[in-house]
């Protein structure tokens, strides 16, 4: 959509002024001047422009004029082309046509989201000066602007931009150390629209996995740092866009001055210990934040130090073949967050995010979290009071933080107001049960200690409607306070007068469309269509009416009466509006004291969120409580996985239950007896073997979260890293293949799969030759049954695995139920002991459309090639191959013998190759094809 252009700007918009603080002159770097003439050409508004914009080379300007924010030049071409918006051409520069394009300031959120999505970054330049202010300085003078702050993906907070359900992180690394040991990185992760700081020191190993476990929106890295090799294969990798930053950012030496100065303290003890790359990533984290926020400064809690170790270790591939909380499209919808999240309100959304992100490895404290959603379940007629309260709940952090910066308004008080009557009910509520587990009452005691006069204040001081901003008035509730009341009266009045004034230019003009208006630049005006604006501006009609300004469509107008009536309205008006701003002012300030403890109440409601919500989930869908303890135990009867069972309930379709037992036992490293089980998963495709993998590993990550679980029955020893080796896909990228990404993943797999991990695996070794990928897909399980000792699932059309199970003494055959109805596979979905006996392939390519005669013709082949023994090599592979000699053995392994001359070839085989030189196979007819095939094999034997 074309936005209005102004095509006859006032004078003072036009004209030059002295530059103020934020409008220095356009530097030395730029390209140098032609000459008095060209710089003559020059306008002054477009030299304050120029200024402004070298300050900002990165970023595209949003230059206020009136209404609009006006983007020049190479920008205006970029933003047309990004947001879809009219490019045209004003003036001149340098000889050149200017390009410009513009947004109105009242619709720039939604532009501003486009942008953002894009990846750029956008310098918002405002007006910081009345225009009446600038006519006093001449008639040459430009009001004086300024950059007020810089947006960009993690330092956004306005409501529009923002996913409710979704933290908005900027995450900053730093590094302090780089030897044989290993590079150690420091990550602060903060959500400026809530306040939440963290901070954590990551080994380089495990970087990537953190912050595919936080998600971050944009991540700042110091130029130096972001050019090495490994951290830019990490970033290339990482949610977000990235950002660098001059080096000193992230100076280790000065960082604990900067936090200390940033929150007003002496000393850092009191938040805590923290390690040196964990202050010098913080420091760098607050630093880009005050160069982004300008003079705004967002209330951020102390930053809390997160320990390794408390939460399951996922790595960045696992996180996406499991789609935890987004789909591989990127979707919310789909993943397995989007099927349990029943929360009813934007923080208990993103604690639950949070929650599943990082499922704990702490049995007690998950037990804690199970109690409460246990409590919820329980009595469906409470759960529905509880969750109706919450529901009238809004999203009190983002409020809280909009209102801190100044970018807050009558409606985000409304949401204090409201959160904060949301909850109260909810602690008295709460409160009132008598066995109220440990994590609900603590929540209940937080959203009961905020002072509840401040709730009541609010809810007196706020009108029911409300507009936007506090400068457009009208927020503050009549009664309230006297002077307003008395101040309204008069501009109200005022304002029927108006009404007369313009009822009796329609009349006197005969013009029905006539509309006198008000903005904050202009003041009052008339504004008609711009053909009849045409004829007012010639004779007699310009006697009476003087033009101000031309837009696209509709020209303005004011006459001599009505800028008396405007001086005396202004003072009822402007008075009003004053006493409106004052009670803002009041309110902010009683909102600022109590800060602390609303963010705590906040965060409250959003833990009693998750567990109701979690309570909903498992009661109406049949979810049981697991059991989570320290054992080597992962028993799930009758699972089902959580995602697939939803889509399928809206189909009226019931989800096929499968149990899974892969317990282990525990004892000393150097019995192979200990450790998990393995289980080999055949069947052919479609059947659902990906299925039940994954389901199993969901239903891991949901008990640990604190969740019930679809199953009859959960026993799980707690996971401390949790592995998913799933699907194919390249990089190309990088220069990786599908089979080099499954080998890289599999390679992790291998190095960190402890014996409390849980390890899935899907078809092994298939990106390759069939017996390269039996060789690897064979090496790797008994990698995981001897030294790494986990608990696993290894799905695999390599029947020859199976055989396994002959030597490796904790490793199981399972197989997904089929039969064959004429000719034709049935898939049951079912999961039972056992190992496949063929892979139906022909049967699904028969389902998937493969033409009739190629079918036939594979059927054909596979019927030969089953006549060869293909069970010999893995028997003697079984019989005498150790497993791990070569790693186990004290002393290196004795060099290999030479192999066997080779006996000369024999005549008969000297007649198969004649035979076989003598075929030429682009002349064979299919049938000519088969015979030469047979007398080729009794050539073969005779051999």
């Amino acid at each position: 959509m074309a936005a209005i252009r102004f095509t006859d700007h006032p004078a003072p918009r036009d004209s030059a002024a002295s530059p103020g603080p934020a409008e220095a002159s356009i530097p030395a770097s730029q390209p140098a001047s032609p000459g008095p003439a060209a710089e003559a050409r020059v306008t002054p508004m477009m030299a304050q422009y120029l200024g402004i914009k070298a300050q900002h080379p990165d970023a595209l300007l949003f230059y206020r004029m009136g209404d609009f924010y006006e983007l020049f030049l190479d920008d205006a071409v970029v933003a047309a082309s990004v947001l879809g918006i009219v490019l045209t051409r004003r003036g001149k520069h340098e000889g050149e046509d200017i390009p410009m394009c513009g947004v109105p300031i009242d619709r720039s959120d939604d532009y501003l989201h486009t942008l953002i999505a894009r990846g750029h970054t956008v310098a918002v330049c405002e007006q910081t000066e009345d225009p009446a202010e600038a006519r006093k300085r001449g008639g040459k003078s430009v009001v004086r602007r300024a950059v007020v702050r810089i947006v960009t993906p993690g330092t956004i907070t306005e409501e529009r931009l923002l996913e409710p359900g979704r933290a908005n992180l900027l995450a900053a690394l730093a590094r302090v150390r780089a030897d044989e040991a290993g590079a150690v990185f420091g990550v602060a992760a903060v959500d400026i629209s809530t306040g939440s700081f963290t901070v954590a020191e990551v080994p380089e190993a495990g970087l990537a996995a953190h912050l595919a476990r936080i998600e971050p929106r944009e991540i700042v890295v110091p130029d130096a740092l972001a050019d090495e090799p490994a951290l830019r294969a990490v970033l290339a990798e990482a949610p977000g866009a990235v950002t660098r930053v001059a080096r000193e950012a992230a100076d280790p030496v000065a960082a604990e001055r900067r936090i200390a100065e940033w929150y007003g303290v002496a000393t850092l003890d009191g938040f805590g210990s923290f390690t040196r790359a964990e202050l010098a990533a913080a420091a760098t984290a607050l630093g880009y934040i005050a160069r982004t926020q300008i003079d705004a400064r967002p209330t951020l809690q102390p930053p809390a130090r997160a320990e390794r170790g408390l939460t399951v270790e996922i790595d960045a591939s696992t996180r996406a073949n499991l789609e935890m909380t987004r789909t591989l499209a990127g979707e919310r919808q789909g993943s397995l967050l989007h099927a349990v999240d029943a929360t009813v309100t934007p923080a208990g959304s993103r604690l639950l995010a949070w929650r599943l992100a990082g499922p704990l490895t702490d049995p007690a404290r998950i037990a804690a979290r199970l109690d409460a959603v246990d409590f919820a379940a329980a009595d469906r007629r409470r759960r529905a009071e509880i969750r109706g309260i919450l529901k009238r709940a809004p999203d009190m952090a983002r409020a809280l933080s909009r209102l801190a910066l100044g970018r807050g308004g009558p409606r985000d008080l409304a949401a204090l107001r409201d959160g904060l009557i949301a909850a109260a009910a909810l602690a008295s509520r709460l409160l009132e049960e008598p066995a109220l587990p440990a994590e609900l009452a603590e929540a209940a005691a937080a959203a009961g200690r905020i002072d509840a006069g401040l709730g009541a204040m609010l809810g007196a001081a706020l009108a029911d409607d409300l507009p936007l901003l506090a400068r457009d008035g009208g927020f503050i509730r009549a009664g309230h306070d006297l002077a307003l009341d008395e101040a309204r009266e008069l501009r109200d009045d005022t304002r029927r007068v108006v009404a007369a004034l313009q009822a009796r230019y329609i009349s006197h003009t005969e013009v029905r469309t006539l509309k006198i208006k008000h903005n904050n630049f202009l003041g009052f005006y008339i504004e008609v269509t711009a053909q009849v604006g045409e004829t007012w501006r010639v004779p007699p009609h310009n006697a009476l009416f003087i033009h101000r300004q031309t837009m696209a469509g509709a020209m303005r107008f004011s006459t001599t009466e009505l800028a008396e009536l405007e001086s005396r309205i202004a003072t009822a008006a402007d008075r009003a509006l004053a006493i409106e701003k004052a009670l803002f002012e009041g309110l902010l300030a009683a909102v600022a004291a109590e800060a602390d403890a609303i963010r705590a109440a906040g965060e409250a409601l959003a833990a009693i969120d998750v567990a109701f919500g979690l309570g909903e989930v498992a009661e109406t869908r049949g979810w049981v409580r697991p059991t989570v303890d320290g054992s080597l135990a992962f028993r799930i009867v009758a699972g089902r996985h959580p995602v697939v069972e939803a889509a399928l309930k809206g189909k009226g379709v019931d989800f096929v239950a499968n149990g899974c037992d892969l317990s282990g036992t525990e004892g000393p490293a150097r019995h192979r007896a200990t450790g998990g089980r393995i289980a080999v998963v055949t069947g052919p495709n479609m059947a659902g073997k990906s299925t039940f993998l994954r389901q199993n590993a969901l239903i891991a990550i949901l008990a640990q979260a604190g969740a019930f679980v679809p199953a009859a029955e959960a026993h799980i020893g707690v996971v401390d890293r949790l592995f998913s080796r799933v699907g194919a896909a390249d990089d190309l990228a990088r220069g990786r293949s599908t089979f080099m990404v499954e080998m890289v993943e599999t390679a992790a797999i291998l190095n960190q799969a402890t014996g409390r991990s849980l390890v899935i695996l899907d078809e092994i070794g298939r990106g390759t030759a069939t017996f390269d990928g039996l060789s690897i897909a064979w090496a790797a399980m008994e990698h995981l049954h001897d030294r790494n000792k986990s608990r696993g699932l290894f799905a695999t059309h390599f029947h020859e695995l199976t055989q396994l199970g002959k030597k490796l003494p904790r490793l199981t055959n399972l197989t997904m139920r089929v039969t064959d109805w004429q000719g034709d596979v049935v898939f049951l979905h079912e999961v039972v002991a056992g190992a496949a006996d063929r892979s139906y392939g022909i049967q699904v390519a028969k389902l998937a459309g493969l033409p009739a005669s190629a079918v036939e013709r594979a059927r054909t082949i596979l019927a030969e090639l089953e006549k060869g023994a293909r069970s010999s090599p893995v028997e003697r592979l079984l019989g005498d191959l150790p497993l791990f000699a070569h790693l186990d053995a004290q002393t290196p392994p004795p060099p290999a013998s030479s192999p066997p001359p080779t006996p000369p070839s024999p005549p008969a085989a000297d007649a198969l190759r004649d035979a076989l030189a003598g075929i030429d196979p682009d002349e064979l007819t299919p049938k000519a094809a088969l015979e030469a095939l047979y007398a080729l094999k009794r050539a073969a034997a005779v051999a």
